[in-house]
């Protein structure tokens, strides 16, 4: 049996219910259809452990005062067989619902027993979900955006599994259309420039470091032997040299993030085995495309959209639109996902509705995709803007931020807010060893748990196993707000994967981590005592344990020793 607070307030709600049925069956409420109700956490624990509306909300239907409906409900309250304990009428008509002290001793018992899996929930019921985040242009190094990109999509994915969805991470790489155009370009200029002074860099090229670095690389291997042959054959040698590297560096750059994807899906093999080809001609058979000034439209304000969209451009080439719709079809269609997630920055605002509804026109469901839009990062030091490497003087890309700044502190800052607010990165801050640094907050936390167990292990004294009647002399205020929070752990996952917000978590762990510190400093462990001792050590086990799972959750690391 589970015994989080999900199963407590499922037993509220049917207790709820019983009564208000009986209360029907004895004549004291009239038979009719009542609406919904809430069961919430009030603010003030005072006020019990959770608080329930139902008298407020059924006023109107049944014509009588919520204080005496409220009433009505508690006589004909049973609770036998549940954690509640006690129920009280507050204010106009709020039942408070009290549990007993068994709910908490066997909340512990319930973390014990699942260990690493403490939090995991068959919400999802194994549908298949993809979350594609990132897919940075493999034209150069990834930016600070791609980095809380990342941080945001790969924990999402994994609250999505905590969750028990059967989750797919993919990286769309953009290994075709115009912006390998503009990099062929670009690369071509830059290899020229070597060999000759009057080449001209095209307006609109990459500027990029990495473009010179690249052709200078090329140069290397190949010396001028490509100076003198056609631009199509030179720009097509210098992009199947250079995109393989950079994919390769972008893989590099991101496991280092620890991110691994299931699939690298290339936007070019949409081309190679002619799917592209044949969702334009299914757009086409169903009339959704037109003819003008030499391209293919698509008749998207008939679907959703603000404007018709060009498809295939008057000199043949597809569109990334195109490319998006195609994509999609392939993931719905052909590799059968029931949902896709994408994670993309805020400027691609107004692409959401129009790939929504050509989904829809193409006879997909296009509420089926969820974009999930994130906004702007901006790097702070010494409470000014930065916008270049401190050590190498150039713009900070995802992999010279992580030699500055471990691994552990970008994810969890990164991930420290909802996706669609604006984030101020401190860098002075992620690089303090002090409570002010939010990772290192929760990390010294799990370690100073780390830390009561040796010191009392070298006293000679370990950690046992505790009836349930010990775990109840767990009475005090902070043991007790520390046990309802890692009772809230697998319904605060399930929260952030209907949210798709997996800051939830990270806001999690940091007051999970302030209630330990709390509880610490307000209830000595070492106790002559020796049942209480063991019932405080095995919830100080309890807050390690469930600490190391939200951080593993999230790739972060839950030092022994700091």
């Amino acid at each position: 049996m589970s015994i989080h607070s999900i199963e407590a307030k499922q037993q509220i709600r049917e207790c709820v219910l019983k009564a208000a049925g009986a209360a029907v069956a004895e004549g004291k409420f009239p038979a009719v259809l009542l609406p919904d109700f809430t069961i919430e956490v009030p603010a003030e624990r005072a006020h019990g452990d959770f608080a329930v509306n139902a008298a407020l909300v059924w006023a109107r239907a049944l014509k009588s005062a919520p204080i005496k409906i409220a009433e009505t409900l508690v006589k004909f309250m049973d609770f036998t067989g549940t954690y509640i304990s006690r129920i009280e009428i507050a204010g106009p008509g709020f039942m408070n619902f009290f549990l007993n002290d068994r709910y908490y001793a066997e909340i512990i018992k319930d973390i014990e027993s699942k260990a690493e899996n403490y939090g995991r929930s068959d919400l999802g019921r194994s549908q298949k979900v993809m979350v594609e985040f990132v897919s940075a242009n493999p034209t150069g190094p990834m930016h600070i955006g791609n980095a809380r990109g990342g941080a945001l999509g790969d924990c999402l994915a994994s609250v999505l599994e905590y969750a028990g969805y059967d989750v797919t991470r993919e990286f769309y790489v953009n290994d075709a259309g115009n912006q390998i155009q503009k990099l062929a370009a670009s690369l071509e200029a830059r290899y020229l420039q070597i060999y000759k002074q009057d080449i001209e860099f095209p307006e609109d090229g990459y500027q990029g470091e990495d473009i010179k670095v690249r052709a200078a690389e090329f140069a290397t291997q190949f010396g001028d032997s490509f100076v003198n042959k056609p631009s199509e054959e030179r720009r097509r040698a210098l992009v199947d040299y250079v995109l393989p590297k950079n994919i390769a560096e972008l893989k590099s750059d991101l496991e280092a993030y620890r991110i691994n994807y299931d699939v690298w899906f290339k936007e070019s093999s949409l081309y190679e085995s002619g799917e592209l080809d044949r969702v334009i001609n299914l757009m086409k058979e169903k009339g959704l495309t037109y003819e003008k000034d030499g391209a293919l439209w698509y008749r998207a304000t008939e679907h959703g959209g603000e404007k018709d969209e060009v498809l295939i451009r008057a000199n043949g080439t597809p569109t990334y639109f195109a490319a998006d719709i195609a994509y999609h079809y392939n993931k719905f269609a052909l590799r059968g996902f029931d949902r896709v997630i994408n994670v993309w920055g805020a400027d691609h605002h107004g692409h959401v509705a129009r790939l929504k509804g050509a989904l829809d026109a193409i006879g997909l469901d296009g509420s089926k995709l969820d974009i999930v839009l994130m906004q702007l990062v901006r790097l702070m030091r010494d409470g000014e803007v930065v916008r270049v490497s401190k050590r190498t003087g150039k713009s900070i890309t995802l992999k010279t931020l992580l030699e500055e700044v471990s691994v552990d502190a970008a994810r969890f800052i990164f991930n420290s807010k909802e996706p669609n607010t604006h984030l101020e990165f401190d860098l002075d801050l992620a690089v303090e060893q002090s409570n002010q640094n939010p990772v290192y907050y929760v990390q010294y936390a799990h370690a100073r748990i780390c830390s009561i167990l040796r010191n009392l292990k070298a006293e000679g004294i370990e950690p046992r196993e505790c009836t349930t009647d010990e775990l109840v002399l767990l009475t005090a205020p902070e043991e007790r707000e520390l046990i309802r929070h890692l009772a809230a752990l697998t319904e605060e996952i399930q929260a952030a994967a209907k949210a798709y917000d997996p800051a939830r978590i990270t806001r999690y762990v940091y007051d999970l981590a302030t209630l330990f510190h709390k509880f610490y400093n307000s209830c000595r462990v070492r106790v002559n005592d020796e049942p209480l001792m063991q019932a405080r050590l095995a919830l100080c086990l309890a807050a390690a344990r469930v600490i190391k799972n939200v951080l593993s959750m999230l790739k972060i690391n839950a030092p022994e020793s700091m």
